[in-house]
């Protein structure tokens, strides 16, 4: 009778862990999932992080072309002068990029 018990707890015992090592195993696929996907947003906000930076320096330099108090000839060539310039930034930056 205890040996039929014993047997009986035994198997009960293999029954759970089979069940524990089950679920272990799709937590752990979870797990590496989620993983993935936080590097991938941490990616993605350094990338939006990087633009937003590069937009703030385009509006920085604008502000500095726009309070320039030259005479309006000047002021034209000062700003078609620094725009080219952006351009080129822009230009270099899609490179490295890529």
């Amino acid at each position: 009778m205890d040996r039929d018990r014993l047997s009986t707890e035994l198997l009960t015992l293999e029954r759970k862990l089979r069940m524990l090592l089950k679920e272990y195993k799709i937590l752990k696929s979870d797990h590496e999932k989620l993983k993935a996907e936080n590097l991938d947003l941490k990616l993605l906000v350094g990338e939006k992080d990087k633009r937003l930076n590069d937009f703030h320096n385009k509006i920085k330099i604008s502000t500095i072309v726009d309070s320039i108090s030259t005479g309006d000839q000047e002021a034209s060539e000062v700003k078609k002068k620094i725009d080219n310039y952006i351009r080129e930034i822009d230009k270099c930056m899609e490179y490295l990029h890529k």
